[in-house]
């Protein structure tokens, strides 16, 4: 995908990108690649790849929820800043939390966010189950997204917490989801979570199965959750 088809096909679905919103993602791209050369943040680094794969996938969110009222966002391990801070490019109003419990990517993410001048994004070095613990944080944010991070089991434990009642968990899933939704849906409910929409697509050129799965946060979390570093993923949740 060259920038010319991102943008045209953002257009499509309606997200006209200015030329510096353009560049914007141009810096982004030329960041990647040179901090990549010293530390691993992605094995994608062809630019038509890194616009397909990291930029254009990440937005796809976008075709299903509104991002266009400001929001409060939380990424929850977001890598290299995947899917947050495409969706801040585009949606600029959006204020946006990363938490990421490594943290040269919290330097890379910082040093990206001042090169594009991004306005209304906290970055955190901290582990989800720790940081969704925090009082400030717990149950404050309209939307808490996550891509490719764990399984639905997991995730959930790593993400509800952190949603206000009647905000959404949004989990970015490859072609295993329909699998993980089974194995996940106790977790889902026992964390006072609702499974209200799943969008799936295939993601174009590479035709690749994508599914956007919305979860309402019906009723609060009880306060045991997410339990200690570690244990969700050693031992996740009604399975």
């Amino acid at each position: 995908m060259n920038k010319e088809t991102f943008q045209q096909m953002l257009a499509e679905k309606g997200i006209d990108l200015s030329s510096q919103q353009l560049q914007q993602f141009d810096r982004y791209f030329h960041l990647l690649v040179e901090w990549n050369e010293r530390m691993n943040l992605t094995a994608i680094t062809e630019e038509e790849e890194v616009y397909l794969k990291h930029f254009y996938d990440s937005v796809t969110a976008a075709f299903y929820i509104d991002f266009t009222k400001p929001l409060t966002v939380c990424d929850v391990g977001a890598g290299a800043g995947f899917p947050s801070l495409p969706l801040k490019i585009c949606f600029p109003n959006m204020h946006v939390t990363i938490v990421d419990s490594l943290q040269k990517r919290i330097t890379f993410l910082q040093h990206v966010v001042d090169e594009l001048q991004l306005e209304n994004v906290s970055l955190y070095h901290d582990r989800a189950e720790t940081f969704a613990k925090r009082k400030d944080k717990r149950e404050s944010f309209d939307l808490v997204t996550a891509r490719a991070v764990a399984r639905m089991s997991v995730l959930s434990e790593f993400c509800l917490p952190l949603v206000k009642i009647n905000g959404c968990f949004v989990a970015m899933k490859g072609a295993q989801l329909e699998s993980e939704l089974e194995e996940g849906k106790k977790a889902i409910a026992m964390l006072g979570g609702e499974l209200i929409a799943n969008h799936s697509f295939t993601l174009p050129f590479e035709e690749s199965e994508r599914n956007i799965t919305v979860i309402q946060k019906v009723k609060p979390t009880p306060k045991k959750y997410p339990r200690k570093p570690g244990t969700p993923n050693k031992q996740p949740l009604g399975t």
